[in-house]
C-alpha cells in the first residue's frame, strides 16, 4: 500500500495511473483464488474425516444415529436460526442473491467471513452426524466470502464478477473440475454474463484449479467409467433415463421450493418451529440410514462403486432421495450437489437391468438426468460428470440426456431451485436481527 501511495505522489503517466487499479484487481483475484483453493482442499479433507468418524461410530454402535443424528440436526437448526440465518441450506442461493447487489452485499452477512466460518463448521457437523449433505454448495458460499474479503482488504471494488469468480472457483476446487466452474458461473450464478466477468471468472477458476491439482493430484472424483454406448443403445437408453431423472429431479426441486414457500397452515406451523422440524428430519434420516445402511453423508463411496461397475442395493436411490429431501428441508447448512449425483447413480443402477448396455454407462446417464432435474444446469452437469468419471466417450449421450431431462424437469417445476431459494436472502425478504432473536 505504501508503494502505491508513493507512486501516486509522483507524476506518473496517465497509462501507468490506469494500470494500478487493474494490477490490484488481478492481485486480489489471484490471491483470493489461491486462498479459497487451499480452504476448499482443507474442507474436503476434513469432510472425509468426519464421514469416516461417523462410519466408525456406526460400526461400533449401529443404533447410535437414532440419538446422534436428530440431536445434531436440532442443534444445527438452533444455531442457524439464532445466530447464523444466512448459512442455512446450500450456500449457492446466497451467492446468487448477493450478486444481484454486490456493493451492498460486500458488507452483508451473506458473504462475510463470519458466515463462511459458520458454514464450514456446521456443514462438517452435519457430515459427522450422517446428514445427507454435500460440501460443494457450502464451498461456493465460503469461496465467495474469501474472495470478497481479499478484495476488501486490498481496497478493490466489489462487483458481481468478484462474487461469481469466488463461487465458480469454489466449484472448481471442490470437484477438481475447472471447466465445470466456468460452466456453473454461466448457467447458475450469473444473470448477465459480460466479457470482463468472463475473464475474471476464468482466471479465478484456473488458479483455484491449479492449487487443487498441485496438492491433490489429477484424481477422478467418482472413479473412471471407460464404457460408451453404440447409437442403438443410446437411442434406447437416453429417453427412458432422461424422462425418469427429469421427473424425479423436478419433484425434488418442487418439493423443496414448495416447503419453503407454501402457505399451507401445516407447513407454516412447521417452519415456525425450526428446531423441532430439524429434530424430526434428523430422526427420519437416522431411521432410513439404520435400515438401509448406505444413505449417510455424500454417498460418495457407493456412487463411485456403481460408476466402476459394482452392484448396489435397489433401494439406494430412493433412500438417498428421501434422506436428502429431509436434510434439505430441515433448515441446516449443507449442499445437495454430491447427494443429487448419488441419487442419480442409484436411479441409473435401478434402470440398468432393463437394457442390454454397460451398467456403468447407464449409471452415469442417471447421474446427469437427475442432477439436471434438480438444478436445471445441463452444461454444468455434463462437464462435472465427464470430468469426475473420465467418461469422455459418453459426451454426446450425456448432452442428449441432460437436454431432455431439463425440458422434463421444467414441466414438473417451472422455477429453478437455487434461484427460487435465493429470493429468501434478498434484502426485502430478510427479517431484522431483533426479530430473529
Amino acid at each position: 500500500m505504501s508503494l502505491i501511495r508513493y507512486l501516486r505522489g509522483r507524476s506518473l503517466p496517465a497509462a501507468a495511473e490506469e494500470m494500478i487499479p487493474v494490477a490490484r484487481r488481478r492481485l486480489a483475484t489471484g490471491l483470493g483464488a489461491v486462498l479459497l483453493g487451499l480452504v476448499a482442499l482443507l474442507f474436503a479433507k476434513l469432510g472425509d474425516q468426519m464421514q469416516g468418524a461417523f462410519a466408525a461410530m456406526v460400526a461400533r454402535w449401529p443404533l447410535a444415529p437414532l440419538v446422534v443424528t436428530p440431536a445434531v440436526f436440532a442443534l444445527g437448526a438452533w444455531l442457524t436460526t439464532r445466530w447464523f440465518p444466512e448459512v442455512r441450506g446450500s450456500g449457492i442461493p446466497q451467492v446468487i442473491a448477493a450478486a444481484r447487489d454486490p456493493e451492498r452485499s460486500a458488507n452483508s452477512p451473506l458473504v462475510s467471513l463470519r458466515s463462511a466460518i459458520a458454514k464450514f463448521v456446521l456443514t462438517l457437523a452435519m457430515l459427522v452426524s450422517g446428514g445427507s449433505v454435500g460440501r460443494e454448495g457450502p464451498t461456493v458460499q465460503i469461496s465467495a466470502a474469501i474472495m470478497v474479503a481479499v478484495h476488501r482488504f486490498l481496497r478493490v471494488p466489489i462487483t458481481s464478477g468478484v462474487l461469481l469468480a469466488g463461487g465458480a472457483a469454489g466449484v472448481s476446487a471442490a470437484f477438481n473440475t475447472p471447466l465445470a466452474g466456468v460452466a456453473f458461473a454461466i448457467e447458475e450464478l450469473a444473470a448477465a454474463y459480460e466479457q470482463k466477468v468472463a475473464v475474471l471468472v476464468m482466471a479465478a477458476v484456473m488458479v483455484a484449479g491449479f492449487v487443487s491439482l498441485g496438492i491433490s493430484g489429477d484424481y477422478v472424483y467418482f472413479g473412471a467409467m471407460r464404457h460408451s454406448l453404440a447409437l442403438g443403445e443410446t437411442l434406447a437408453v437416453v429417453p427412458v433415463v432422461a424422462l425418469c431423472g427429469g421427473i424425479a429431479g423436478g419433484l425434488f426441486s418442487r418439493s423443496v421450493l414448495g416447503f419453503a414457500k407454501s402457505q399451507s397452515p401445516i407447513l407454516v406451523a412447521l417452519r415456525a418451529r425450526p428446531v423441532r422440524l430439524a429434530l424430526g428430519c434428523g430422526m427420519l434420516v437416522a431411521i432410513i440410514g439404520v435400515v438401509t445402511g448406505n444413505s449417510w453423508g455424500t454417498g460418495y463411496d457407493t456412487t463411485r462403486g456403481m460408476v466402476e461397475g459394482e452392484a448396489a442395493s435397489s433401494w439406494f436411490g430412493a433412500a438417498k432421495f428421501v434422506a436428502t429431501l429431509a436434510t434439505a428441508v430441515g433448515g441446516t447448512p449443507g449442499g445437495i450437489f454430491a447427494p443429487s449425483l448419488s441419487v442419480g447413480a442409484g436411479l441409473g443402477s435401478l434402470l440398468a437391468p432393463l437394457f442390454d448396455a454397460p451398467p456403468g454407462a447407464i449409471v452415469v446417464l442417471g447421474m446427469a438426468a437427475y442432477f439436471v432435474g434438480v438444478v436445471r444446469a445441463p452444461l454444468t452437469a455434463v462437464i462435472i460428470i465427464t470430468e469426475t468419471t473420465a467418461s469422455r466417450g459418453m459426451v454426446l449421450p450425456l448432452f442428449a440426456t441432460a437436454l431432455i431431462a431439463d425440458a422434463v424437469s421444467a414441466l414438473v417445476s417451472r422455477e429453478r431451485l437455487y434461484h427460487g431459494l435465493s429470493k429468501a436472502f434478498l434484502p426485502s425478504a430478510q427479517p431484522s436481527r431483533e426479530a430473529l432473536e
